[in-house]
């Protein structure tokens, strides 16, 4: 029974989890090729169990592993018995259980005692993964074929045997075969050391041990998460959150949250968001469960392990066709951002009547740009993904919100690469990546800044733009005010360009500046309230400027 397990045992199984979920993270970072994953850190670790139920995870990117479990389910239902030691399962269909095409998912399977148990497995966002696009976010995708190279579960490795022909097959189908290789080696080497790891602690615990101390941690997150929910005040509430538009046309597309909360328990109805699109600004079922656990997540105890456990109290209503639910096939490369966020809000705004000291501002959205074109330094092709101009994290009632922290959907697990690695890299020169002054939404807690950034492309190239956020700021909460939005443009010798977030095919002459204004996080709590020391500090470290700002009673 989970019961009999020493209290000195389950923090040293729980703490030993957490560790090899960090080392496979580290491993990750330092063996990946791509600068999107060994400097901007797009990658996600996780332990499950057979039962597609998490197990433990890493500080990285929340909208990853929310939707791990709906991938094992898929591995385990493809595979069922026929899985055995050595072998690597590789899926990316955001319809088994992939977050989108971009997001590879590799699976190993740990055995014990001749039983197979667990799976450690790594996610991690790849550089290019075909389609018609580099780098896979296609503004003019109708359907999901147009977005990538589709991987349903499938046996990369068997009985430690690597298939190369498979290997061969993918990589014929990216445009960056040498980075995409090394990447997949990073995936497939954290998830073995990963697996390794856990051999071990099964072999010093025992079998039984471990397992009942898994048990044991799963069963104390729940009544950890269920006394939060317990406190918060029983009632309906009702959440929205709009998407700028959908790059077809439609504007101000709706993400409609109805909040049931009963002792503690927590219902999350999502059936009245907007039909779906037919751009990729759609999630699929997986992706929206993610997105859902994170607000929950953030809405917990910091110190409440996120794991199986700690989500039981959370349940979830969709309707298919919507575009928090899409239909099979649809495209979703957005998904992870944007519907992500706007889910995220919907579900905050609706709970802060129920317990508002424990809501924030919203995070800044995600704004993406991608740009290719040749490298004269090496001869070779070659993209670049703007993990740069992070926007602001929303404010709380414990303070300000973080300056240049990012989005919802990552809350600072995605990090912006390092300015000279990428100028050493790339035909790229930053002009300017500082803080953009007046950009965080007003109130007792200020959002956090978002970030002024000049890029000179020294080349001739091309661009992409995915995203959201130049109509809607990020949310304010309880009375706080909305962060700015973005304003990205394209500054040439002639002309000031203001990008749209949903373009394709973007023409950069040598020479032109992409001139970046992220968005800022929302404002937590009536601005009248804020203090007015706050106030001076504000204007003294140029966070505002003098017209942004006022002395209440002054």
């Amino acid at each position: 029974m989970a019961g009999t397990t020493d209290p000195i045992t389950l923090s040293v199984v729980q703490h030993r989890l957490g560790t090899i979920v960090e080392e496979m993270g580290e491993a990750m970072l330092r063996t990946s090729y791509s600068q999107i994953l060994n400097a901007s850190r797009d990658f996600s670790i996780g332990i499950l169990d057979r039962n597609s139920r998490l197990i433990a995870q890493a500080d990285h990117i929340p909208i990853h592993v929310g939707a791990l479990p709906w991938a094992v389910r898929a591995v385990e239902e493809r595979f069922g018995g026929d899985i055995g030691p050595g072998d690597v399962i590789l899926l990316n269909d955001p319809y088994a259980g992939g977050s989108h095409l971009p997001d590879l998912t590799a699976f190993v399977p740990v055995f014990s005692d001749g039983e197979r148990l667990l799976w450690t497995v790594v996610r991690a966002h790849m550089g290019d993964i075909g389609g018609a696009t580099h780098g896979a976010y296609n503004p003019n995708a109708t359907e999901i074929w147009q977005e990538g190279l589709r991987i349903p579960p499938i046996k990369l490795a068997q009985g430690g045997v690597i298939r190369d022909d498979l290997v061969d097959m993918i990589l014929m189908n990216v445009r960056f075969p040498r980075d995409f290789r090394g990447d997949l080696d990073a995936m497939v080497g954290a998830a073995h050391l990963g697996g390794c790891r856990v051999v071990r602690l099964f072999e010093e615990f025992g079998t039984r041990t471990v397992c009942d101390a898994i048990e044991a941690i799963l069963d104390g997150a729940e009544r950890q998460a269920r006394e939060v929910v317990a406190s918060w005040s029983d009632g309906v509430y009702y959440g929205e959150a709009f998407l700028d538009d959908d790059g077809r046309g439609r504007e101000n597309v709706a993400v409609r949250a109805k909040v049931t909360k009963r002792g503690s328990d927590l219902e999350v109805d999502l059936r009245g968001s907007d039909p779906q699109s037919t751009s990729f600004a759609n999630s699929s079922h997986a992706n929206t469960q993610a997105a859902v656990a994170m607000a929950f997540a953030y809405l917990i105890d910091p110190e409440t392990p996120k794991n199986d456990g700690a989500f039981r109290p959370l349940s979830v209503k969709l309707k298919p066709g919507t575009i928090v639910y899409a239909d099979n096939n649809a495209p979703v490369t957005m998904a992870t951002t944007h519907p992500a966020n706007e889910i995220v809000e919907a579900v905050v705004r609706a709970l802060t009547p129920a317990c508002p000291d424990r809501t924030m501002g919203g995070w800044g959205r995600r704004f993406r740009i991608s740009v290719t074109g040749d490298n004269p330094r090496n001869g070779r092709r070659f993209v670049w993904h703007m993990f740069h101009a992070r926007p602001g994290g929303g404010a709380s009632p414990g303070g300000d919100g973080w300056s240049t922290a990012g989005e919802w959907h990552s809350v600072g697990g995605i990090k912006f690469g390092s300015i000279e690695v990428t100028e050493a890299r790339f035909p790229l020169l930053f002009e300017a990546h500082e803080f953009r002054p007046g950009s965080g939404g007003d109130g007792q807690f200020r959002g956090g800044l978002g970030t002024k950034m000049d890029l000179r492309v020294e080349v001739p190239a091309f661009a992409h733009t995915a995203g959201e956020g130049i109509r809607h700021g990020a949310a304010g909460i309880c009375g706080g005010k909305d962060g700015a939005p973005h304003d990205y443009r394209l500054v040439t010798e002639d002309a000031s360009i203001p990008l749209r977030t949903k373009e394709f095919g973007i023409r950069i002459e040598s020479g032109s500046l992409l001139a970046i204004r992220s968005g800022g996080g929302g404002g937590w709590g009536d601005p009248a309230k804020r203090r007015a020391e706050d106030r001076a500090k504000d204007l003294e470290r140029e966070f505002v400027t003098s017209t942004e700002i006022h002395f209440p009673g002054i």
